[in-house]
């Protein structure tokens, strides 16, 4: 196929979504689309091959520039772990990696489980709730705070900071401009105080003890700038993203209640619950990367500084891979790309599954016939997304 014949997807219109019967048909058209921004790969197997292709680097440092938008956001992503390459993501992501051990979160697990009784019992008994309010958002709050060894008493702020700069992922990003840097502003603000405060008590083997270990043994590891940085991406990224997860497998299971009540039977299911979840409805609809040099791909030329959109949603339900319309938490799946892939695989995977897998384990036991109570609102259906508000009812179990 020629490029100019390749079907073209308006991604920079806030009603795109990218779940939508033009998407479906430009995927059965081609592997490709072209896009405002460059190009989106649609299907699963080309997708499975560019996330890891070398002659591509990750692209999202460059969203802001993409957007027109300038300010404090725009100048944390640029310097921020997930913008980076080569030896400064090795080094960042290395200083990251203790906080995030397979090891250590499963030794954190019986406090997700406490956490997740804890709120559902403020609500079970009323039979009904606002789901992102009463469950996903404190949840999604208290687990980053429980992993950074923080009282839990800020919750509400950090997760109010974590859903306005999370506007800055959707294709809203310059309407909401304001909105997201003074958000921005006050995360950092907040790291700052977060430090200080931890400075005050003896270091331990905790994510921000190394972090300011490495800083104040003048190791030339990270500096101050960066040890901010990582500490309000621990925080923006463990919050929203957990949030808006939730929020979409709370939605999904409700459309599927033969497998809401297969999950209640069977809390053993949990895990490829949340692998099925993020590979029909991710968050991360999207990863981006940015061509290093011109190459050829399946007859398409890509230029150096080319951005290449990989559909992680699309890709995820290509009926090339898996089974149209089909959503069932008992299967074997290949992997899907919700944690993207590659050096950039999503550094915080290990905790994002274990706290949603006791999340919906315990949700599925205690509550029975989860159905909408009245009407949902969403974040647009591209770029980062998830519901604002949930409102459900249900039968207490």
């Amino acid at each position: 196929m020629q490029e100019i014949d390749a079907p073209f997807l308006n991604v920079s219109d806030p009603h795109f979504s990218i779940r939508s019967q033009e998407v479906r048909r430009a995927r059965d058209q081609s592997w490709y689309a072209r896009t405002p921004y460059g190009y989106a790969v649609l299907r699963y197997g080309e997708m499975s091959r560019l996330i890891t292709n070398r002659k591509l680097r990750q692209g999202s440092y460059a969203w802001p520039a993409l957007n027109g938008a300038g300010g404090s956001f725009a100048d944390w992503w640029s310097r921020m772990l997930l913008s980076q390459e080569g030896q400064d993501h090795t080094r960042l992501r290395k200083l990251a990696a203790p906080a995030f051990s397979q090891d250590l979160i499963v030794s954190l697990q019986p406090k997700f489980q406490a956490l997740a009784n804890e709120l559902i019992d403020a609500f079970i008994a009323d039979g009904r709730c606002e789901f992102m309010s009463a469950f996903a958002e404190p949840y999604a709050a208290r687990v980053v705070l429980t992993l950074l060894d923080l009282p839990h008493d800020q919750w509400r702020e950090f997760t109010d900071i974590a859903v306005e700069m999370g506007l800055a992922l959707g294709v809203t990003y310059r309407q909401d401009l304001e909105r997201i840097n003074a958000a921005t502003d006050r995360m950092f603000g907040y790291a700052r105080q977060v430090i200080a405060e931890r400075r005050k008590r003896p270091l331990t083997d905790d994510f921000l003890s190394s972090l300011i270990r490495a800083l104040d043994e003048g190791e030339g590891k990270v500096s101050e700038l960066e040890l901010y940085d990582l500490v309000v991406l621990a925080i923006f990224g463990g919050i929203d993203t957990t949030r808006n997860q939730l929020g979409l497998a709370m939605e999904t299971f409700i459309l599927n209640p033969d497998q809401w009540r297969l999950l209640a039977q069977d809390p053993g299911l949990a895990p490829g619950a949340v692998e099925e979840v993020m590979r029909v409805r991710p968050t991360v609809t999207w990863v981006t990367r940015e061509a290093v040099e011109e190459f050829e791909f399946e007859g398409l030329v890509i230029p150096k500084g080319c951005t290449v959109h990989l559909f992680s949603q699309s890709a995820g339900t290509d009926p090339r891979e898996f089974p149209e319309g089909v959503f069932d938490i008992t299967a074997q799946r290949r992997r899907h790309f919700g944690f993207g892939g590659g050096v950039h695989h999503c550094l915080g995977h290990f905790i994002a599954r274990a706290d949603m897998s006791e999340a919906l384990a315990l949700l599925s036991r205690r509550l029975a016939n989860p159905r909408f109570d009245g009407t949902p609102e969403f974040l647009p259906d591209s770029g980062n997304t998830g519901p604002i508000t949930l409102p459900i009812a249900f039968d207490p179990a």
